[in-house]
């Protein structure tokens, strides 16, 4: 039985690791360790369930099911699926997530040398998605081009800016501010919604899958374990950034006050610590974490869209760079304040989705428990949608006065979960259909 040499299985651990590491892996943690200071540990501690523990479960749940999300939704029917789907895939493609990886690099890392006109965008987001598309266009190469040649350069980047922002920190923790002084661990774990991980795992669960399986694995039983494995490595690997990044914001506040992204913290920090030199270091990490991420959200949307529309791979992976090109136009602020309430809106239905699929072995009809939670979480999700968008007045009253600080679907999922499952075990199995 042909099996993955231990080389090829830590190039598939890279990979992975590169794939999630985008532009929010980036950006995000610095705001939270600023905005939490002294509370930095425990809303690393939110941050890290959703940043990483979710993106882990995510993969475990793809790769039990063969990778898709298509097997993952099936409990929904076929048509609740699809749409799931394809919103899901819409904001980590061409709406969202993959065109903010330009916008991000972009700032970050040529901004400060050519400057923030709306030509050097334009010029600098063509020629990155036009070698985003082109490694796209070839997903059998991803484990040699991305795990094997283009992320150890990145690691070796990160090393270098985490050792030094634990051992040369700006300056003492600050004080919390904001929700990070009543309740750390909830906004940060909220703030991990921004690094769409979770969202990005069911997205890249096929990506990894078919990576496998282009060595020749066609074993159901190694493709899972080897998924997982895979998941491990950059769950650890998330991990150690996302600690580093946390520190050096909560550490950063005399040289970066009152920032309002964590692009300016990193700029002010690196230029701090590491004088010119620190630009280019920056830059090379957030253009090599930003590429890894596109192309493996392009490949996926290809994947995805291909079967979906019947067209060929290629012509779909290069529409989607052209549109890509031209939603990231739109800036990166843009981008962020549009993204906030969709991703406060489908959280709460993928950890729905994540944690059903994960216990499927307990249902005897998925369907009769998948439904009812869903809509549930699907509903709620709303209203926190709506309440980040700044669109209260459209709410209800009672609805607008739902505790739980971005959290009050929590609980009406999990009672519903318990009620569903009630009813489950209460009802007769499903009768198998004889041939």
């Amino acid at each position: 039985m042909h099996t993955l040499k231990t080389r090829d299985l830590i190039a598939l651990g890279f990979m992975t690791f590169a794939l999630f590491l985008g532009a929010g892996n980036i950006i995000f943690p610095p705001m939270v360790g600023q905005g939490a200071g002294e509370h930095a540990a425990s809303a690393a501690t939110g941050f890290l369930l959703t940043g990483v523990g979710l993106p882990l479960l995510t993969v475990v749940a793809l790769a039990r099911v063969g990778g898709g999300l298509d097997a993952l939704t099936s409990p929904m029917g076929r048509k609740a699926g699809m749409v799931l789907g394809l919103l899901i895939y819409l904001i980590l493609g061409p709406l969202f997530a993959t065109p903010r990886t330009a916008t991000v690099s972009f700032e970050m890392g040529f901004a400060p040398f050519v400057g923030h006109s709306g030509t050097a965008l334009f010029a600098y987001s063509a020629l990155y998605f036009a070698l985003v598309t082109g490694l796209a266009l070839y997903p059998g190469k991803l484990i040699d081009n991305v795990g094997k040649l283009i992320t150890p350069v990145l690691i070796l980047a990160l090393v270098v800016l985490g050792v030094a922002a634990v051992l040369l920190p700006a300056g003492p923790a600050s004080s919390a501010s904001g929700d990070y002084l009543s309740a750390p661990l909830t906004e940060g774990f909220l703030q991990g919604y921004q690094t769409m991980d979770a969202l990005g795992a069911l997205a890249f669960g096929i990506v990894i899958v078919n990576a496998i399986r282009d060595r020749g694995i066609v074993n159901a039983r190694l493709q899972t374990r080897y998924a997982i494995i895979a998941g491990v490595i950059a769950a650890v690997g998330l991990g150690l950034v996302y600690l580093s990044l946390i520190y050096l914001g909560a550490t950063s506040q005399a040289i970066a006050p009152q920032a309002e992204t964590g692009v300016l913290i990193l700029t002010r920090y690196v230029q701090h610590t590491f004088g010119p030199i620190g630009s280019l270091l920056l830059a090379l990490v957030i253009s090599l974490a930003c590429l890894t991420t596109a192309v493996g959200l392009v490949s996926a949307c290809g994947s995805y869209f291909s079967e979906m529309l019947h067209l060929p791979y290629r012509p779909v992976v290069v529409a989607m760079g052209l549109a890509c090109i031209l939603v990231s136009n739109q800036g990166l602020a843009q981008l962020i304040a549009l993204s906030g309430p969709v991703l406060v809106g489908m959280y709460p239905l993928a950890i729905a989705l994540v944690a059903l699929s994960l216990l499927s072995g307990l249902w005897r009809n998925a369907r009769r428990v998948f439904m009812p939670v869903l809509a549930v979480a699907l509903v709620f999700g709303l209203i926190d949608a709506i309440k980040a968008a700044g669109w209260q007045d459209w709410l209800p009253a009672m609805a607008s006065h739902l505790p739980g600080n971005g959290m009050g679907w929590a609980l009406p999922v999990a009672t519903t979960l318990v009620l569903a499952a009630l009813h489950d075990r209460l009802r007769p199995a499903p009768v198998a259909l004889r041939g």
